[in-house]
């Protein structure tokens, strides 16, 4: 089991900034991919951004490239992304998700937080 703990939600207004952070810990392993996606309410969940851990390699959704900034530390086991430039819709749960490279983000290796709130006001 790997779990999760997300933080850094909040109220923003239109703008504004926000760092979110998500801690791995568990039986994590180095083989692995972590991302955040996003759900507004009534909207289908979306794919923001995601770090290959051992390359660093990042891959954005067209929604956010140019203002979010995904990064992560190793030693802490820790991904943050940095939020620039927010927009009233970026709002949404944001959840924290790490899986094993080369399987699904949906699939059994597949874990995810408990989500955390972006509000961004007009």
């Amino acid at each position: 089991q790997v779990q999760l703990v997300e933080s850094g939600g909040g109220l923003v207004q239109a703008g504004g900034s926000l760092r979110l952070s998500c801690t791995a810990s568990g039986r994590t392993f180095s083989d692995n991919v972590m991302g955040w996606f996003r759900q507004a309410p009534g909207k289908e969940r979306e794919f923001v951004v995601s770090i290959v851990w051992n390359s660093g390699s990042t891959f954005y959704g067209d929604s956010v490239k140019g203002r979010f900034t995904i990064s992560r530390d190793n030693a802490k086991n820790t991904m943050y992304l940095q939020m620039n430039s927010l927009k009233p819709e970026d709002t949404a749960v944001y959840y924290c998700v790490f899986r094993k490279t080369g399987t699904s983000w949906y699939g059994d290796t597949a874990y995810w937080g408990q989500g955390t709130q972006v509000t961004v006001s007009s």
